[in-house]
């Protein structure tokens, strides 16, 4: 995926309700689910409001979690893809005969 071309650089981040929210330079603010990032679905409360702004705020970081975050990538909504299953539908259904 192409590198966002306008520098998003975040002035606060907070999280919230399973949210994490931006507000940034241009005045703006965008928010997403935690349960984007893996490492951030698991965390507790406590891990997830260590939060903290890096690289001039280009950056979220969480050092006891061990995550980064690029704020462009998350404005961008370029987030990590997600395992996908090959199975189309449930092991429950195999051998069972449709009318």
């Amino acid at each position: 995926m192409d590198k966002p071309t306008q520098d998003f650089i975040a002035t606060d981040v907070r999280v919230d309700q399973g949210m994490v929210h931006l507000n940034l330079s241009d005045g703006s603010q965008h928010a997403f689910p935690i349960h984007y990032y893996v490492r951030l679905e698991g965390a507790t409360a406590s891990q997830l409001s260590q939060v903290k702004l890096r690289v001039g705020g280009r950056a979220l970081r969480w050092d006891e979690l061990d995550e980064d975050i690029w704020v462009g990538d998350a404005v961008c909504q370029n987030y990590p893809k997600q395992k996908v299953s090959a199975v189309a539908e449930s092991s429950q259904s195999y051998g069972k005969s449709v009318d």
